[in-house]
């Protein structure tokens, strides 16, 4: 039953550790890095040495240090966690919740679906000013703003994985006396498990893409608030600093919840 759902969301299948030509994955991402940095020494050091516009990993990393022995770093980092974990946890939670309203009852699917879909076509910073104007500019303002484009993400997500339950089971499960709530106990929550992984992972990347926009808000802390000062000032290796940063921070908290996600197969397999 999970199993099937499983299928339908579209998850690729975690594949061998090892590819065709016996070379592990593992293997596999630790050489593309190598010869990505690789790259990038022999540009910066050989090719165009005099382009103050890339800087050097050394560069980069010795920014890192300068921010890290200053304090700042440290802060910033707290400060766009902070922001991203308190965002992503209220969307997972509203966004579980009005997706399976949604895929469960027509009604409630009727009356929200469209504005769920009205507001996914508008990207989050451009309702930065409303929400300015209505909550300030303080931290509220800069939460909402990530967790409307990891809840739209949620909500979609969850709904689809409700909508693609067998009917037939529901049907079967009737005819031998089962109530709603053990429908949804026993059919509806085990085969939407697996969309709801897949959408905590689609979350987790929105809310990280969002949240350099969000620091744009009057804010003085935080990663994006970095890289966006850092453009002003001209520090281009600052600025590298604070992208890599954002994405080992996603990159860390995507295969966290892909942990999360083998651990919980077991459970998975056990309700199937």
């Amino acid at each position: 039953m999970a199993k099937t759902a499983n299928t339908a969301a579209g998850s690729a299948p975690a594949g061998s550790a090892r590819s065709k030509t016996g070379i592990s994955n593992l293997t596999l991402n630790i050489l593309a890095i190598v010869v990505f940095f690789g790259i990038w020494i022999f540009y910066t050091s050989v090719i165009a040495p005099k382009n103050f516009l890339i800087p050097s990993p050394f560069q980069v990393i010795g920014a890192g240090v300068e921010k890290w022995q200053s304090g700042l770093l440290l802060q910033h980092v707290v400060a766009s966690m902070y922001r991203v974990f308190t965002a992503f946890c209220l969307a997972m939670i509203g966004g579980i919740l009005l997706g399976f309203l949604m895929g469960w009852y027509r009604v409630v699917r009727g009356m929200i679906e469209p504005f769920v879909q009205f507001f996914r076509m508008i990207p989050a910073i451009a309702l930065i000013p409303l929400f300015i104007l209505y909550v300030g500019i303080g931290e509220p303002s800069k939460i909402i703003v990530i967790w409307l484009s990891a809840f739209l993400t949620i909500v979609i997500t969850v709904y689809q994985g409700i909508k693609n339950i067998d009917p037939n089971l529901i049907k079967a499960s009737r005819v031998l006396g089962a109530k709603n709530y053990d429908i949804f106990r026993h059919i509806a929550i085990p085969a939407s498990f697996p969309y709801i992984l897949v959408a905590a992972r689609l979350g987790s990347a929105a809310s990280w893409t969002t949240l350099v926009a969000s620091e744009l808000i009057a804010a003085s802390r935080g990663l994006g608030y970095m890289v966006t000062e850092a453009g002003v000032y001209f520090q281009p290796a600052v600025m590298y600093l604070g992208i890599f940063l954002i994405g080992a921070l996603g990159l860390i908290m995507d295969k966290l919840i892909l942990f999360l996600e083998k651990k919980l197969a077991g459970w998975q397999e056990k309700v199937a």
